[in-house]
């Protein structure tokens, strides 16, 4: 099943560059993050109601493909999608594209463990996983 995108805007700020005005490359996992949380607060499921509700998503794998360089004050488009959602981890894929021309700048995946406060596997809830595939 393949799932829609969520589009997350972002700004590459003077801090997150290098001498040469190009995105460090550390910055993509956080962007990703930001990008998921976006998501996640948008499709019903912010962070804050799972913590409330003893459900955490541990970063288990993170990967990024990096295929054109980022400049400084250049404006991103942070997509994120479930990739794959299982009862006891979620599978996200990002795409992280300059806004001016479309151009592709780098993919990403990240696989989530679903954890309680005792970091003790779970199950997602089910109107979790409900809100996440609608």
């Amino acid at each position: 099943m393949s799932y829609a995108w969520h589009e997350t805007e972002l700004r590459v700020r003077y801090a997150e560059t290098d001498q040469m005005g190009i995105a460090h490359h550390s910055n993509y996992i956080v962007w990703f993050e930001v990008a998921r949380s976006d998501h996640c607060r948008r499709v019903g499921v912010p962070y804050t109601e799972m913590e409330a509700n003893d459900v955490q998503l541990i970063v288990a794998e993170a990967s990024v493909r990096y295929k054109r360089p980022a400049f400084f004050d250049d404006l991103l488009l942070i997509r994120v999608r479930p990739a794959e959602i299982r009862r006891r981890s979620l599978r996200f894929e990002y795409e992280v594209v300059r806004k001016a021309d479309l151009e592709l700048l780098a993919v990403g995946e990240t696989l989530h463990v679903v954890t309680d406060k005792s970091r003790r596997v779970r199950s997602l809830p089910p109107e979790y996983i409900k809100l996440f595939e609608a």
